[in-house]
């Protein structure tokens, strides 16, 4: 396999790691958005969110939850942004689920995205797909 973060769980290629347990690694950003921002990858290769099971999602996202614990105790955050990027049409650039924490800080100027509306009767046409 040719999985960059599979190659980082493998040690093959280095990383500042930031946590580690038996289904998890999380380590700093190579492009942060902000200092301090990590992923967190199972060690098992799931693509995205469709592909990974329960039970590793789950220890998944206790891992995440750990982490963004240790990111606002030890580096004094406000608080944090919890991302996860499925398929590249959303901007999945490593196709190995992982979940992004950002650290924030009050007047950041970081702006994740904007809002919108909808056009009159665009919301009862997504109900009526998403319940039908």
């Amino acid at each position: 396999m040719n999985c960059i973060f599979c190659k980082i769980v493998a040690g093959e290629i280095p990383s500042y790691k930031v946590y580690e347990n038996e289904d998890v690694i999380a380590f700093l950003d190579i492009a942060p958005v902000s200092h301090g921002h990590t992923l967190v990858i199972p060690k098992k290769h799931f693509k995205n969110m469709e592909d990974i099971t329960g039970d590793e999602l789950s220890k998944l996202m206790l891992g995440v939850k750990a982490v963004a614990a240790l990111l606002k105790n030890k580096l004094g955050i406000a608080g944090y942004n919890l991302n996860e990027n499925n398929d590249p049409v959303a901007g999945q650039v490593v196709p190995h689920i992982h979940w992004h924490i950002i650290p924030r800080k009050e007047n950041d100027g970081i702006e994740l995205w904007s809002g919108s509306s909808y056009l009159a009767g665009e919301a009862e046409e997504i109900i009526n797909k998403l319940v039908s």
